[in-house]
């Protein structure tokens, strides 16, 4: 079995509004998968900030997918900004959107990346590979409002300690591209892939539709609130299922006083119980 990981998180964008914890959610992520899950550092790739490109982000996720064999597992981690297109090739049938992934290098002329992107890529992957994606970022216009959580008091606070990652589309967009922008509604990146007839995937999202997820400054740094709750979580209690894991971050972002609520689609399969029994070495794991 091969495990292999792609990590990406962007503070420092090229053009675009800046964020504050996804290298730091890299860093955990990191943390995890090299202490609690056995990846080895070689097979681990990271992008942050300027190596984070549309072009460099696209090449990682082609060498993720590259020779997956049945039993493989692969992660794909993404801390940045994410935002809605209108759906430009006529493939999305539910809502006629597209998700996208702001790279470093985002610009609203075509560099960013596309949940069909991504699907392209992903849906290549022969039956029984695992793959398992961590998206903390917002991919829904409709909870623009600010999202709280604890922040220090107001002589240790840093400047605009909680924000949003996500980047409304500029309103002139209808005119770069043949459609325009509709931001009511989400379309979620695993139910493409499902679409396309790919298997095996399970998608963490850190908030639902209508909210976006908090860039906040927790215990000293900036981190996502998402990312940061899921590896604590994960090194108190490393065998812990998925279900439990998602009720743990959500009870953590209540008590922290964020709003979102962080979405867990998943396919409950053998080959799912029986890595995590090569992993852990437990009979019973779900």
């Amino acid at each position: 079995m091969v495990k292999k990981a792609v990590l990406v998180g962007i503070n420092d964008y090229k053009s675009i509004n800046d964020l504050g914890g996804c290298i730091n959610d890299v860093k955990d992520m990191h943390f995890t998968l090299r202490s609690l899950f056995r990846f080895e550092t070689a097979n681990i790739r990271v992008l942050t900030d300027s190596r984070a490109t549309k072009a460099n982000i696209i090449s990682r996720l082609q060498w993720l997918v590259k020779g997956a064999k049945p039993g493989d597992f692969l992660v794909f981690h993404f801390s940045g900004h994410g935002s809605q297109i209108r759906d430009r090739d006529g493939d999305e049938l539910s809502d006629g959107l597209d998700e996208i992934l702001c790279p470093y290098d985002m610009n609203w002329d075509g560099t960013f990346i596309v949940d069909d992107d991504l699907n392209k890529i992903f849906t290549t992957l022969p039956d029984g590979v695992l793959l398992e994606v961590f998206l903390d970022c917002c991919h829904s216009g409709t909870g623009l409002k600010e999202i709280g959580g604890l922040t220090p008091p107001p002589e240790l606070a840093p400047p605009n300690p909680t924000m949003n990652r996500f980047l409304p589309p500029p309103v002139d967009i209808e005119f770069r591209f043949a459609d325009d922008i509709d931001l009511l509604k989400q379309r979620g990146f695993k139910k493409g892939i499902e679409e396309r007839g790919a298997k095996s995937q399970i998608l963490w999202a850190g908030c639902m539709d209508n909210q976006t997820s908090a860039d906040a400054y927790i215990d000293g740094a900036y981190h996502g609130a998402f990312t940061y709750y899921l590896n604590s979580h994960l090194r108190r209690e490393p065998r812990i299922s998925r279900s439990r894991l998602l009720q743990k971050i959500r009870a953590s972002l209540r008590n922290g006083g964020y709003t979102q609520i962080p979405q867990l689609e998943m396919e409950a399969t053998a080959r799912d119980r029986a890595l995590r029994r090569e992993i852990f070495g437990d009979k019973e794991v779900d």
